[in-house]
């Protein structure tokens, strides 16, 4: 139990149904779904399109989502794959010939066609109760009403804001200025994106004036997407992967996610004592800094396109991460293992929802960087993810930019279980922390026994680009030691991602708990 003297706050408890994420109004959202009839799915596609108008710095109907879910009743976990695609005539050549090294964030080369929304539709018409029309209201409502900037989208929004281009800034700006704490936006168009949605299903985003005036913006500025490319866009079933740390089975999304990386950094730390390591000293960040290192340069050698990946059963085979173990000294930091060239950043959203019959819904979804492209539709307003910035443009890597293909993804949702009951749906955000966030995540329930609101608050570490990133709530002590075996150390002026969960006790009883980095909440009835 936590000591009620200091700050924090407490799980949760609820037992028909909850929503975590990271602004509240969603999490009231999908509650509302739930309470009116809505099972899990209906909760976390609601809540999800309206994180869209609440944080549009971070997500956004032109990104993508990956989720997991199960069936009422079922341990069989489930994944759908609802990122989206390069343009059919897309090729890395061009960009190579113009001597770029990769592609650039802020151009149409960047932009993969938005699969979430296929995603939710599909979803909606083959697991929901409601409807999408019934779904979509509370975002709707939002978008054309307003909602007031919360304090941690206001100072993502600061940061984000010279991303946006022309378009954009007319859309994503109030009166020519970044909104303040408290200032209401609005953006009715996308209201009038959401309505039509509602009333036609995914056609009317793919194709006709919607799909027109993105392809208008993308065409303008050098792309070569065509109405054929955003009409075939189809979201993908896929089979999940999973790893066991210490009794615990961690449920991830197969590739072009990196899931897989997280369950290689677990089989990596597995091979330590880290139980008899300070939760909070320089032992324990210094080897898992290493296997992040480690399980990252696996991750960016292999993870694609799930036609193109290649070794995955290597990548998560046990001798694969004895191996990789064994090269960690204790007692001094390897040198960055060597990446290849790719672009990551810590822009997204993330949902769980847990209805009456258990049905568990772990959701992520995503522009990508920070106003993700910076390219707007100019009718409507739909701002474009940079997705395509995750591709290599290393002739034969299988993580290539080519046409048709989807991109290496940071996006991950995750799933625990215990003797093969669903225990938690989880999600850490923080795009290419978010594998070493789901392995700390893991490590501090099973190695530390921390209660699941402090697993989410303590201290973050993450070794990022040759720095070693610690949050401030490391002592001196921690980081002096840290600098003394060969970590560069540096404080980053935005916190380390943000956290979700939903425990589903054995009494029946759900334990909510959310990250104090974002503005959101844990909610039940």
């Amino acid at each position: 139990m936590r000591d009620f003297h200091m700050p924090g706050r407490s799980e949760v408890l609820a037992t028909e149904g909850m929503c975590a994420t990271s602004h509240p109004l969603a999490a009231q959202a999908a509650l509302d779904i739930l309470k009116a009839g809505g099972n899990a799915v209906d909760g976390a596609i609601a809540g999800a399109v309206l994180l869209g108008i609440c944080e549009p710095q971070m997500t956004g109907i032109g990104g993508d989502c990956f989720v997991l879910y199960n069936c009422p009743g079922k341990t069989a976990v489930r994944a759908l794959n609802g990122s989206g695609r390069a343009s059919a005539a897309a090729t890395a050549q061009p960009l190579r010939e113009c001597g770029l090294a990769d592609v650039p964030l802020g151009s149409a080369h960047a932009v993969t066609v938005p699969g979430a929304v296929d995603a939710f539709c599909h979803l909606s018409e083959s697991e929901g109760r409601l409807g999408l029309d019934a779904l979509l209201q509370p975002a709707i409502r939002y978008a054309e009403t307003g909602v007031p900037v919360a304090p941690r989208v206001a100072s993502d929004w600061v940061l984000g804001a010279p991303t946006l281009q022309e378009t954009a800034r007319d859309h994503y700006l109030v009166d020519g200025h970044v909104p303040n704490i408290g200032q209401v936006f609005r953006t009715p168009k996308q209201a009038e994106v959401l309505r039509r949605i509602a009333q036609q299903g995914r056609d009317a985003f793919y194709t006709g004036e919607i799909a027109e005036d993105m392809l208008a913006a993308l065409t303008a500025l050098g792309g070569v997407h065509t109405a054929e490319d955003f009409a075939a866009t189809r979201c993908t079933e896929a089979e999940p992967i999973s790893g066991i740390y210490k009794g615990t089975e961690l449920v991830e999304h197969p590739p072009n996610g990196q899931g897989a990386t997280a369950i290689l950094m677990l089989n990596i730390l597995s091979h330590f004592d880290i139980a008899g390591m300070d939760p909070l000293g320089s032992e324990r960040v210094h080897i898992e800094a290493e296997a992040a290192k480690l399980a990252y340069d696996a991750r960016n050698r292999l993870i694609a396109d799930p036609d193109h990946t290649t070794r995955l059963e290597h990548m998560l085979a046990p001798e694969t991460a004895a191996r990789l173990a064994a090269l960690i000294d204790p007692a001094r930091a390897m040198p960055a293992a060597a990446p290849l060239t790719e672009a990551v950043h810590k822009d997204t959203v993330y949902i769980t929802v847990v209805d009456r019959d258990r049905m568990a819904v772990s959701l992520i979804y995503s522009i990508f960087h920070s106003f993700g492209s910076g390219i707007a539709s100019e009718k409507f307003g739909i701002l474009l993810q940079n997705r395509g910035a995750g591709f290599t443009l290393e002739p034969g890597h299988p993580n290539e930019l080519s046409g048709g293909k989807r991109p290496m993804h940071t996006i991950i949702p995750g799933m625990l279980r215990e003797n093969g009951r669903i225990t938690m749906p989880f999600g850490v955000m923080g795009g290419a922390y978010q594998p070493n966030g789901h392995a700390r995540f893991v490590s501090n329930l099973n190695d530390f026994g921390m209660g699941l609101q402090a697993t989410i608050d303590a201290p973050r570490a993450f070794a990022d680009g040759g720095v070693l990133k610690l949050e401030r709530g490391y002592s001196d002590t921690v980081r002096q030691q840290l600098s003394d075996l060969g970590h560069r150390i540096e404080t980053p002026d935005t916190a380390i991602g943000g956290a979700q969960a939903i425990h589903i006790r054995e009494d029946g009883v759900l334990e909510g708990a959310s990250d104090p980095r974002k503005d959101g909440c844990a909610l039940g009835y």
